[in-house]
C-alpha cells in the first residue's frame, strides 16, 4: 500500500493527524475507529478488485454521471456493499474525461467542509478515502438512510418538476431557473420561510465557489420525523470551473424565470448585488435578511484561505481556487 503524506484530518481538515479525527469519526462513522486508507485496488486499476467494484456499480441506484459505489460500515471497516444490502455510505473515485480528474475529489471534499464550517452550512457528512495505490476517493454519508437501515422520503428537483429523461430529453436537468426551483419549495416545504433562506445562501455559495454543475438533480427535498419535506442538507459542491469550462449557473434561465436575457445582468450577462437582491425578492427572502447573507460571501474570510492551504489539493489548484473565489467576490460586490 502507498500511503499519502497526511497531516491534516482527512475529514475535518483539522491539523495534527495522520488519520480521521475524533470529531469525524463521530460524525461519519458514529464515532468507532475508521482508517482513511480502504482495504481495496483503485477501480481504475485492473486488480483483484476490479470486479466486485464492477458488480457493485450495476447495483447503486444513485443517478449522476460520476462513477459511485455503495459501501456500509461492518463494525470499524467500510467494505463494498453485497446484493440485497443497504449501503450507508457513497464513494466517488477519480472521475474520467475532464480536466485535472486527479483533483476531483479533494475539490469536492475541500468545498463542502467550507460550506459546512465556514458558512455554517448544512451539509452531507463527507471525508476523503485513499486507495491501496493511494488515489484518493470521495466519501459521503447518506443522510436519507436511517440507522435502522429504512430510508427516509426523498424528491429531487428534477422529479418535482416533472421532468425526466423520457419526456424532456438529455438536458432535463438543466433546462430551468432557480426562480422556478423556489416556487417549488413555497408549494411542497410547509416551513418555507426558513428553508428558502437555506436555499437562497446555497445559491450563492454556488456562485462564489464556481459550482456550475448545481442542476435540478443535485438539489433535494428530505422527508423529516414529522412526515413533511424540508431542503435536504447540500451535497455534490465543488468549484466545477477547475475541471470544464463552466457557466455561472447550471440551469439554463440562471436565477430569473425570464431567462439570461434578463435586465438584472450586467452587460456581460453575469449577476451582481442587485441582481441577488432582486432574487431574493422574488423567492420571498426579506431584503434586510438577503443583505446580511451577500453581505457574509463578499466578506473576505480567512478561514476559506486556510481550508484551501489545508486541503489535499496541489499547489497549482489551490491557487486556481483562491483566484475563483476572489473574483466572484469581486462580482459580487458590483
Amino acid at each position: 500500500m502507498i500511503k499519502p503524506d497526511i497531516k491534516y484530518c482527512p475529514g475535518t481538515l483539522s491539523e495534527g493527524f495522520n488519520d480521521f479525527g475524533p470529531s469525524c469519526l463521530r460524525n461519519m462513522f458514529f464515532g468507532k475507529i475508521v482508517s482513511c486508507f480502504l482495504p481495496y485496488d483503485s477501480p481504475r486499476v485492473h486488480g483483484k478488485d476490479e470486479e466486485n467494484f464492477f458488480d457493485n456499480r450495476k447495483r447503486i441506484s444513485i443517478s449522476g454521471v460520476q462513477e459511485k459505489f455503495s459501501f456500509l460500515l461492518e463494525k470499524n471497516k467500510l467494505r463494498l456493499t453485497n446484493a440485497g444490502e443497504q449501503g450507508s455510505y457513497i464513494l466517488k473515485p477519480i472521475p474520467r474525461d475532464i480536466m485535472k480528474i486527479d483533483q476531483v475529489p479533494a475539490n469536492e471534499h475541500l468545498t463542502m467542509q467550507i460550506a459546512k464550517q465556514v458558512f455554517r452550512m448544512e451539509v452531507a457528512e463527507n471525508a476523503l478515502v485513499f486507495f491501496n495505490n493511494g488515489e484518493p476517493a470521495y466519501l459521503t454519508k447518506r443522510f436519507d438512510v436511517k440507522v435502522d437501515g429504512n430510508k427516509w422520503g426523498k424528491e429531487d428537483f428534477a422529479s418535482l418538476s416533472g421532468k425526466s429523461l423520457d419526456n424532456s430529453g438529455f438536458n432535463f436537468k438543466y433546462e430551468y431557473s432557480y426562480e422556478e426551483m423556489a416556487i417549488l419549495i413555497h408549494k411542497y416545504v410547509p416551513a418555507w420561510r426558513i428553508e428558502i433562506e437555506k436555499f437562497y445562501s446555497l445559491i450563492i455559495f454556488n456562485f462564489i465557489f464556481s459550482n456550475g454543475d448545481a442542476h435540478l438533480k443535485n438539489f433535494s427535498l428530505l422527508e423529516t420525523p414529522d412526515g413533511d419535506y424540508r431542503l435536504s442538507p447540500a451535497y455534490d459542491l465543488l468549484n466545477s470551473y477547475i475541471h470544464v469550462n463552466d457557466t455561472d449557473f447550471a440551469l439554463d434561465r440562471g436565477l430569473f424565470e425570464e431567462g439570461m436575457k434578463s435586465p438584472l445582468l450586467d452587460h456581460n450577462q453575469k449577476p451582481t448585488r442587485i441582481s441577488f437582491l432582486e432574487f431574493a425578492k422574488r423567492i420571498g427572502v426579506k431584503k434586510d435578511r438577503a443583505s446580511k447573507i451577500i453581505e457574509l460571501f463578499i466578506q473576505r474570510q480567512p478561514k476559506v484561505e486556510e481550508f484551501v492551504q489545508r486541503s489535499f489539493l496541489d499547489e497549482s489548484t489551490k491557487r486556481e481556487y483562491l483566484f475563483l473565489y476572489n473574483q466572484k467576490r469581486n462580482q459580487l460586490n458590483k
